[in-house]
């Protein structure tokens, strides 16, 4: 196969783990090619992983070797993190990098294996694909970031993805949770190591993202006062989290992949989707009755410290529909009834 005389003008970038065979055989694959190396993008067409380079036929490796001699790697193209990954982060964009890595391999594992309302999980056909390998890897360098360098909605997003995608590992590792003792154990087990601290599911939901409070059959905040996580907690609860995350369970709002520049617009939206379901609102103006996701009730202190406060939040975040229009009703009304629907715990697995 014939390359371009010279210095290529572009990059092959390889998300690199020490001890991982498969990166070290493609890594030589690559070599052997002539091409620089610092998962796979040639440039910023992204291949997968070791399987998915070994699959390429001649020509399509052709293709992709001559992005790379021949063309300059755009601005908006993967980045290196650093001269290597296994090296501490020490600048804002290094976190935001491996923030924007992780999401990139996280929206090809959904765009892959979820069904099309985001709603239901293909865990066997994650467990088996190169995309996955490359999330795992990716992981072991979330040892290294830098936390406090994220801004605001950086951290929305990341620790939104980072969540949603540990309920998926910690399914894949321990099965789906089947009664209270066991969710109780997986939220508060499950976890990874963030910038040299341990966040369990629990300590991301109630820590970081609501702000450090108290969560659901917890007698006290996860974070004290002396807790170094305590410093990476949202100085408020941000109560649009939970229409993005996702327990593994069919009650739950569907799984996405949340970006930092756009991450209020897209909170947003998941939360006049949630409310437009019968099956999270339901208003019956008729009767003065409000039917509600158990979701508001266990995070009620979140909305609003009383049933009008609860509502009038609902009615600040809805779209414009018949259901707003009746909710508007129910409000003007002197008197109304606001209950919640059992909540469906059940598997959110495709089979």
């Amino acid at each position: 196969m014939d390359t371009a005389e010279g210095n290529p003008l572009g990059r092959v970038t390889l998300f690199f783990v020490e001890d991982s065979l498969y990166c070290k055989q493609a890594r030589a694959s690559l070599f052997d090619l002539g091409l620089p190396v610092q998962e796979i993008f040639f440039n910023k067409v992204h291949v997968g992983g070791k399987d998915d380079l070994d699959k390429l036929s001649p020509n399509e490796l052709e293709h992709l070797m001559r992005l790379v001699w021949e063309e300059p790697l755009s601005l908006d193209g993967p980045q290196l993190l650093g001269d290597c990954l296994n090296k501490e982060p020490k600048a804002h964009g290094e976190a935001n990098q491996l923030s924007m890595m992780l999401q990139n391999v996280i929206l090809r594992l959904y765009s892959d294996h979820l069904s099309a309302d985001g709603k239901q999980v293909d865990y066997k056909a994650i467990s088996r694909s190169a995309a996955f390998e490359s999330y795992c890897e990716l992981t072991v360098q979330l040892q290294h970031i830098q936390l406090q360098q994220l801004n605001h909605e950086e951290k929305l997003a990341f620790f939104i993805n980072i969540y949603n995608a540990l309920v998926i590992h910690g399914n894949l590792h321990l099965g789906s949770p089947k009664n209270i003792w066991q969710r109780y154990r997986f939220f508060n087990y499950v976890s990874y190591v963030i910038g040299g601290e341990l966040f369990t599911l629990q300590d991301i939901e109630n820590g970081v993202l609501r702000g450090n409070r108290r969560g659901i059959a917890q007698l006290w905040k996860p974070f004290s006062e002396s807790d170094p996580r305590l410093q990476v907690a949202l100085p408020h609860p941000e109560p649009l989290v939970h229409f993005a995350l996702n327990y593994g369970a069919k009650g739950c709002p569907p799984i996405k992949t949340y970006i930092a520049k756009d991450i209020k617009s897209q909170l947003h939206a998941s939360a006049e989707a949630f409310l437009e379901n019968d099956n999270s609102c339901m208003v019956d103006a008729t009767k003065g009755e409000v039917k509600l996701s158990q979701i508001f009730k266990w995070y009620k202190m979140d909305f609003g410290d009383t049933d009008e406060e609860l509502l009038n939040w609902i009615l600040n975040h809805m779209r414009e529909s018949p259901k707003k229009s009746s909710l508007q009703t129910v409000l003007a009304a002197t008197k109304y009834k606001v209950s919640y629907m059992p909540y469906d715990w059940s598997t959110n697995s495709i089979d």
